[in-house]
């Protein structure tokens, strides 16, 4: 395999947006690349009672144990895209778990103890032309802080997602995954000067 995942490593996600800000997607990506790794995967979306504009959150369960519930009562890492789901889910983070939150739409510095990564992604994804891509942006750096699995899984199941007449927008959610890794290897290289 790699050395991406520990042997004995269980790895609870809660990513939380609006409807309409990927989440799903979001979600789907990182099981599905988790099963082509060989890992085992639960995963548990829901939607907010209006579907665009509510609010959209997954659970999502990666481990190389068996998982015996898709329900995630203290998560290990929150992706969160928006205000409301900041307020929502962040009591939900266990001590010392990663808080990676779309800052462009999240107004907040009372964090409690976490690991806080603050990035742009609404804005990053604006300036490569499409802002539904922010979420991919989040993904990317996701990736560069955990290193679940090499980035090339996230780009087949992209390429699998978006072939057909949705293949024109692979070469954009590609650059939205590379800016998202970069922002934070920047991030990480500025705190080690």
């Amino acid at each position: 395999m790699n050395n991406y995942f520990s042997t004995h490593m269980t790895e609870r996600i809660i990513l939380a947006g609006f409807g309409g800000q990927g989440m799903m997607l979001l979600g789907k990506l990182l099981a599905q690349a988790a099963m082509a790794d060989g890992k085992k995967v639960t995963y548990f979306p829901s939607y907010g009672t209006e579907v665009r504009g509510g609010t959209a959150v997954y659970h999502l369960i990666i481990s190389n144990d068996e998982i015996f519930s898709p329900i995630i009562e203290e998560a290990d890492t929150l992706i969160i895209m928006n205000q409301p789901s900041y307020q929502k889910f962040k009591e939900m983070l266990k001590t010392d778990g990663l808080l990676l939150l779309n800052a462009s739409m999240i107004k907040s510095n009372n964090f409690h103890d976490a690991t806080v990564y603050k990035v742009s992604a609404t804005e990053i994804a604006s300036k490569l032309g499409n802002v539904l891509v922010s979420n991919i942006v989040m993904l990317g750096a996701y990736l560069a802080i955990k290193k679940l699995f090499p980035p090339a899984l996230i780009l087949e199941q992209l390429q699998e997602i978006l072939k057909g007449k949705k293949g024109n927008l692979f070469t954009i959610n590609k650059q939205a995954l590379e800016s998202g890794m970069h922002v934070i290897e920047t991030m990480q290289h500025q705190s080690v000067q």
